[in-house]
């Protein structure tokens, strides 16, 4: 974001809520309070972050070990935020990385206000949008609106976070969002498009729904693919702090921690959606082999090419 804060566009708003755009300046906000959910120091041991300027929630997937002491190998997946603010020098550390497929998850709302993927030479986006539940279109109306007493009506009294819990049970039930998580796994399954990145906006909930998806079907502890989910949170904490008090500056938002339950990740929304799972097709495993159609051969494929 250039220049004051309170020339922010009820759209640009939107955007950095989201956990897009150019960051506020530095030292524009206090230090942010602890984070709900954030991951403990000793949860992040195997979690390696991708320094880059223009996104904050870059990550090797690999690292963790699974049930029986293997670990998920590095290099070969990755999640990230969007990346349609990267710098230049951003771009280098991507073209680093070997990708050969980046999926974004991003609908086509997003992608029009936000701008196309920033990514090396040679490599172009494959899109599979996940629908976010109306996730964008409640932000346009809550900040766009500058009135207190519709952003409490909208998001207080825990409506925010009931909202939420319901964005990840149609990361179940929606049958475009399940196919195009299928269809990702099935690359990943399959060889030749790894190394291979995946995204959405902020890189938390359609993006952190899929990694612990994909951590569970390989073998790895439930507690280490919760933690994996819950580091968002960590990376994200200081970035959505300042957003929020640009939002204030700007006169767009008068109590800005409203928007607190959209910015985090948390355990009970994970939970929304692995219930849902379990009630649509009886169980976590169900979901993977009904609700995504993996086969055993598919998820073979998963465990084979990504640990060891």
């Amino acid at each position: 974001m250039r220049g004051s804060t309170r020339t922010l566009t009820a759209a640009t708003a939107v955007l950095v809520a989201l956990g897009t755009g150019a960051a506020p300046a530095a030292g524009s906000a206090p230090a942010p309070r602890p984070s709900y959910a954030a991951a403990a120091p000793g949860q992040l041991r195997d979690v390696r972050q991708i320094p880059l300027q223009g996104a904050v929630n870059v990550r090797d997937v690999g690292g963790h070990r699974t049930y029986d002491g293997e670990r998920v190998r590095r290099g070969l997946v990755y999640r990230a935020d969007a990346l349609s603010k990267l710098t230049d020098a951003d771009v280098g550390t991507l073209a680093g990385l070997g990708l050969r497929t980046v999926v974004d998850f991003r609908v086509a709302e997003e992608v029009r206000y936000d701008g196309p993927d920033r990514l090396p030479a040679g490599l172009a986006a494959t899109a599979r949008p996940v629908p976010d539940n109306g996730l964008f279109r409640q932000l346009m109306t809550v900040i766009g609106s500058r009135d207190p007493v519709k952003q409490e009506e909208l998001l207080g009294g825990g409506r925010a976070e009931a909202f939420m819990r319901e964005v990840y049970r149609a990361f179940v039930t929606d049958a475009t969002g399940r196919a195009h998580f299928a269809a990702t796994l099935r690359d990943l399954a399959a060889g030749g498009a790894a190394p291979l990145l995946y995204h959405c906006t902020a890189g938390k909930d359609r993006t952190g729904w899929l990694t612990y998806v994909l951590l569970r079907a390989v073998g790895v502890p439930e507690r280490t693919a919760v933690a994996d989910y819950s580091a968002s949170n960590t990376f994200r904490a200081a970035y959505d702090a300042r957003v929020r008090e640009s939002l204030r500056q700007a006169g767009l938002m008068l109590k800005p921690e409203l928007l607190i339950p959209l910015q985090e990740v948390r355990t009970d929304y994970l939970d929304a959606a692995l219930a849902e799972a379990t009630r649509q097709y009886g169980s976590f495993g169900g979901y993977l082999t009904k609700g995504l159609g993996l086969d055993a051969r598919t998820l073979l494929g998963l465990r084979e090419r990504l640990v060891g």
